[in-house]
């Protein structure tokens, strides 16, 4: 009996799973088409690196729309175009007199840092397009970059310090607290430029990930209503499933309470012969019905003789969708989908390890 509600349960993960990653998939083909990933990471490096697009905005997206809606289409793109020639070997110095600006004898000059720390990343870029597609800095890099900026400076990190104050970059005030954190070692300087950076992309990567959850509760909710995906009655017809099973392995080691519980059954749904109804039983698995109920399903041949034909049930699926009686089961699912395909998988796996070890 307890193999009955394993199989039950394997069942119920596997759909989740192939659910998941059909979200998953969807997901990540929208984020590589619209390069949201390297967006993201670049409109937090603008405003680290030179400050919003204008007086008290962020390129950051402040809303989950903004994220998948308007960062992807923006003409406002945040990434520096990609440049085919190489970066110089030697760097040049910040273009700006800090003394003069900040004695308001000049205003300070448009400087373009963000275009100044790609310049020192653009070996690890392998562009898709006009735009580079970095999507990912590791630390180090990052504190290596800023190690060359500080090496083009005169005064070291005290000349770029005050070069990036008198241009007003956000970035002045985040070097300054590690450089006084470091006693003015420049070891410990780099070292500390690294724990920033990683704590930094530690804290874009979980608002990230927050942004995504929405997005996979929009996705998770619209397959679940295109495929009228009801987990709770997925899972009645898996249990009946696995019963039936069960009484077919009975008949097999001669057990008579399994053939009349297979002719009750097969009686139920017009077979006049219960082998006939075994046949169609392990011929439509219960994990192919899932798409059944689609809006548009696919019928394939078993043997191949005839072309696929497509099927339209959209008044069966319109009336399945407005039914209330199905409503906790498309509820059920939406939140299942939302663990994601790794955690079913690793479930998946845990359950088969159980059933495989089973005598």
């Amino acid at each position: 009996m307890i193999s009955v509600y394993i199989d039950l349960a394997i069942g119920l993960v596997l759909a989740f799973l192939l659910l998941s990653l059909m979200v998953s998939g969807i997901n990540e083909a929208f984020v590589r088409l619209f390069g949201i990933r390297s967006k993201f990471l670049w409109a937090y490096l603008r405003d680290t690196m030179d400050g919003g697009p204008r007086e008290g905005a962020s390129w950051i997206p402040a809303k989950v729309a903004d994220v998948f809606a308007k960062l992807p289409f923006s003409k406002d793109d945040p990434r520096p175009r990609h440049e085919p020639e190489p970066a110089p070997s030697v760097v040049e110095p910040v273009p700006v007199d800090p003394t003069a600006v900040l004695a308001a004898e000049a205003p300070a000059p448009p400087v373009d840092m963000t275009g100044r720390l790609y310049e020192r990343l653009q070996e690890i870029d392998r562009p898709t397009g006009a735009r580079t597609s970095i999507s990912d800095i590791p630390p180090e890099r990052f504190s290596g970059a800023v190690m060359e900026l500080v090496s083009a400076e005169e005064g070291g990190v005290e000349g770029l310090l005050a070069k990036l104050e008198a241009i007003g970059s956000p970035l002045a005030g985040h070097l300054r607290g590690v450089w006084e954190g470091a006693q003015r070692d420049l070891g410990k300087f780099r070292k500390g430029v690294e724990a920033w950076f990683d704590g930094e992309m530690q804290r874009l990567s979980t608002l990230y990930r927050r942004y995504v959850k929405w997005v996979v509760f929009a996705l998770g909710l619209l397959l679940t209503l295109l495929f009228s995906m009801d987990a709770l009655e997925y899972g009645k017809t898996l249990l009946r499933d696995n019963a039936y099973r069960a009484g077919v392995a009975a008949i097999a080691s001669g057990g008579q309470d399994g053939l009349g519980a297979l002719r009750d059954k097969c009686a139920v749904e017009g077979a006049a012969e219960p082998y006939s109804c075994v046949t169609e039983s392990f011929s439509s698995p219960a994990l192919v019905k899932i798409f059944d109920h689609a809006v548009v399903s696919v019928t394939i041949p078993p043997d191949g003789s005839e072309d696929p034909s497509f099927n339209w049930n959209g008044a069966v699926w319109w009336e399945r969708l407005i039914t209330p009686g199905h409503w906790p089961g498309y509820l059920i699912s939406v939140v299942a989908l939302l663990f994601g395909a790794s955690f079913w998988w690793d479930v998946l796996r845990r359950l088969t390890g159980i059933r495989g070890r089973r005598p």
